[in-house]
């Protein structure tokens, strides 16, 4: 890379992907390319019943009749790695596969291995780069492809696009604005490609920071945190894992807040202040949030109004955390 290509010749492409992110990704090369095989995570348990559940990447590929390969280890499974190098694709294109690739994969394709990642690389390095860039407050995030290496996302970068991310934004709401940018950006980096346009620049690693991968646990709110950093979690959270708090004994899913006032000392962080109609305010470091819908254990979702309807609440106490 740069290689020139025939424009109107199609790439032979595996394509790596699991979540609904990948499937912009994905449904945008079919048309224009062929791909030859899809390798996704294994089918996995899903709801209060542990039903196994496919990947949606799974489920479009059968439905247009592309193999699909689902190792539980790729780094351990020989005989994927060898179905694949008999395949001899011209490139492999991975988008939120959820491992990473070994050597003697990123060795198999003529071309390389190239990867759409959610971020403005080298920001945002890992599992979880949507979720992150909004927890810590970011303004901008945006998409990047890049040649894959054997480290986590730190691969010479081939194009990026930039994204403006809403006051109010969450993941759930970013992540599929993030996945049509990401869709264009891919199509535009094969075009590029095919031209032999393509020039990788390597990553300045001084710059990188990192998205870990977010566990159950993370859920849990710091009320001894400012009001901002305990609204841009909670937006970041969104919908997985969710924020959750303890009122007494009852786990209570917090599934809307606001911001309610900051830079003031309104009380011991976590205590219920105030109880209306818009909402519940609990005091924090340095002002209040406003909790404006929750959901108890075992209950649907529901206004703190309509919870207080149903349940002693009494202002004063203060909500707690298990410890993390």
């Amino acid at each position: 890379m740069p290689e020139k290509l025939s424009p109107q010749g199609k790439l032979r492409i595996v394509f790596m992907g699991t979540p609904a992110f990948a499937l912009s990704s994905f449904l945008a090369l079919a048309p224009s390319e062929e791909i030859i095989a899809v390798v996704t995570q294994p089918d996995r348990p899903k709801g209060r019943k542990g039903i196994l559940a496919a990947p949606p990447i799974k489920t479009v590929a059968i439905s247009k009749d592309i193999p699909i390969f689902q190792p539980e280890r790729l780094r351990k499974s020989k005989e994927t790695i060898e179905i694949l190098r008999g395949l001899d694709p011209d490139l492999i294109v991975v988008v939120a596969y959820g491992q990473i690739l070994p050597e003697a994969v990123l060795q198999i394709p003529r071309l390389g291995c190239i990867n759409v990642h959610a971020s403005l690389l080298p920001k945002y390095r890992g599992a979880a780069p949507i979720q992150w860039a909004i927890i810590h407050g970011a303004l901008e995030t945006g998409v990047t492809t890049m040649k894959m290496d054997a480290g986590m996302d730190t691969g010479p970068i081939l194009l990026k696009r930039s994204l403006k991310i809403a006051a109010d934004e969450t993941s759930e709401t970013l992540s599929p604005k993030l996945a049509d940018l990401g869709a264009s950006l891919l199509l535009e980096t094969l075009s590029e490609l095919k031209k032999g346009r393509l020039i990788p620049v390597p990553q300045e690693s001084r710059l990188a920071t990192l998205a870990p991968l977010l566990k159950k646990e993370d859920s849990w709110v710091r009320w001894e945190s400012k009001t901002l950093e305990i609204y841009n979690r909670w937006r970041g959270l969104f919908p997985w894992p969710g924020t959750t708090t303890f009122y007494k004994n009852s786990r209570w899913k917090i599934t809307e807040m606001a911001v309610g006032g900051q830079n003031i000392r309104v009380g011991k962080p976590g205590e219920l202040l105030r109880l209306s109609e818009k909402g519940l305010e609990v005091a924090t470091r340095d002002g209040y949030i406003l909790i404006k819908r929750l959901q108890p254990p075992g209950k649907r979702e529901m206004t703190p109004t309509e919870y207080a309807a149903g349940h002693p609440l009494e202002l004063g106490t203060v909500l707690h955390t298990e410890e993390i």
